[in-house]
């Protein structure tokens, strides 16, 4: 019996844990599969809109240095008159990720007939918001660039420019929601082919109408409102064509009219939140060209040039936001709820990646950018500072741009946002650069890296937002 009990003794000792490490072993595996399988997925969400993000980005980037070709003037005006497409700009962002939000969450449940309601309602909301625009645009253009800059020339160059470019924001809206739903159904790379056509497109209508080809005079300014004009009218017409393919979600003229009133009131809860945060940190951001607008031509172009490379190396966490919304609102919608957290920490761990890797970018670049530009002395001195406090603030605007329009607004927790933006852009922010300017008249350079302070300030709060897990619901 002593024998016995000894080998059994020495079986446990020997056994145990070998078993031990075969369990131990296998939730390894089985932990790294789900980490392989959830990055993976992410990732096929994430690359095509990034590819989307960086076509668009160096889109802009060719519009700017043809206009730049033109005169640096040209290239003043038109950044500033592009600062009312860039609020509307916020605006359509704040709609495309509520509509993101309730699309994935109900493509999680397989509620298609409630998708193309959404999808309805939101199309005849972004109508109604590009239309006012599209009308103070052509009616007041005058008037919309006296808000940014005093001088005359840039006034008018300008207003000549968004009077035609206003036109394009009814067609803008309308694309992007319809992209937006068929992104949020895993329809990604044909959405983004289609944006991915509508830029190209557009490069080559500006290319065209800016210098002029063969009996097409060089229309200048006017040229490069046109292409964005034609372009984005081509683009919907895209949408709606393919919407009607099996798989894809169709624009019912019905749902522009028709929708549950309990739909609305969901859509209004979660949407409005996200576009009031738009507008709010859209006009507050539209704030810093008014500041800078008053520093003089040179602080101005010198901003836009770096206002581009700034949104080129932001490309990949843009990306990486939709598609943390996408893929983790679809969780939600399925009732995967214990999964989310760890996914959550997993895209943070690929934002800091990302994110560093697109400051590193920058100031690799920064020489090549410089010198690339077509600036006065003065102009590209301001851009060397510039790229290099941006090569810093891009990680941090990284991390806040993937908690608040990927991972809290998956699961609808999109009022903090809201109050977090609005408290620091309008309580700081904006207060701070206009002390700064035109109180205590600092240097340009110092009121630029006071008003990129922005982003460091509410990075603390959105982390602990995100720590405590209030986001982690299904809405549906």
């Amino acid at each position: 019996m002593r024998q016995y009990l000894l080998y059994e003794v020495h079986c446990d000792y020997i056994i145990t844990p070998i078993m031990n490490k075969a369990v131990i072993g296998d939730v390894n595996a089985k932990t790294e599969k789900k980490t392989s399988v959830t990055l993976r997925r992410v990732a096929s969400l994430s690359l095509p809109i990034a590819l989307q993000n960086i076509i668009s980005t160096a889109a802009g980037s060719a519009d700017v240095i043809m206009v730049g070709r033109v005169g640096q003037d040209d290239l003043s005006a038109v950044s500033l008159a592009g600062q009312a497409g860039f609020i509307l700009g916020l605006i359509l962002l704040g709609v495309t990720i509520g509509t993101s939000l309730l699309v994935s969450q109900y493509y999680g449940r397989e509620d298609y007939d409630t998708i193309a309601r959404i999808q309805g309602y939101a199309v005849k909301s972004v109508f109604v918001i590009t239309s006012v625009f599209a009308l103070i645009s052509v009616l007041f253009s005058d008037a919309v660039m006296g808000i940014f800059t005093k001088d005359t020339r840039l006034i008018m160059i300008g207003a000549k420019y968004l009077r035609i470019v206003g036109l394009s924001f009814i067609f803008t809206g309308i694309s992007q929601v319809m992209e937006t739903v068929m992104k949020a159904v895993t329809r990604v790379r044909v959405s983004s082919m289609i944006g991915i056509a509508g830029l190209l497109l557009n490069v080559a209508f500006n290319f065209i109408l800016i210098f002029g080809h063969g009996r097409i005079p060089a229309l200048g300014v006017s040229g490069a409102a046109l292409g964005t004009l034609l372009s984005r009218l081509i683009e919907v017409g895209c949408c709606i064509v393919v919407s009607k393919h099996d798989g894809y979600i169709p624009l019912k003229i019905r749902y522009l009219f028709c929708t549950y009133a309990k739909l609305r009131k969901q859509y209004r809860h979660f949407t409005l939140p996200i576009t009031l945060n738009g507008l709010s940190w859209g006009t507050a951001f539209a704030s810093y060209s008014v500041i800078l607008g008053h520093l003089g031509n040179d602080v101005v172009a010198a901003a836009a040039v770096a206002s581009v490379a700034r949104n080129f190396a932001m490309v990949g966490c843009s990306g990486i936001a939709s598609g943390a919304g996408i893929y983790l609102g679809t969780e939600l919608g399925s009732g995967m709820t214990d999964s989310v957290k760890t996914d959550a920490t997993l895209i943070l761990k690929l934002t800091f990646a990302i994110g560093s890797a697109g400051g590193l970018l920058i100031a690799i670049l920064r020489p090549f950018i410089c010198r690339m530009s077509a600036l006065s002395a003065s102009a590209g001195y301001y851009l060397n500072v510039m790229l290099t406090v941006n090569a810093v603030y891009i990680l941090v605007k990284s991390y806040n741009c993937v908690f608040n329009n990927g991972i809290l607004s998956a699961g609808g927790d999109t009022h903090f946002g809201l109050v977090c933006d609005t408290i620091d852009m309008w309580c700081y922010s904006v207060p701070l650069g206009f002390l700064a300017a035109f109180v205590w008249h600092f240097p340009p350079l110092i009121i630029y890296i006071l008003i990129s302070t922005d982003e460091l300030v509410k990075l603390p709060f959105y982390y602990m937002r995100y720590k405590k897990g209030v986001w982690i619901r299904n809405i549906t």
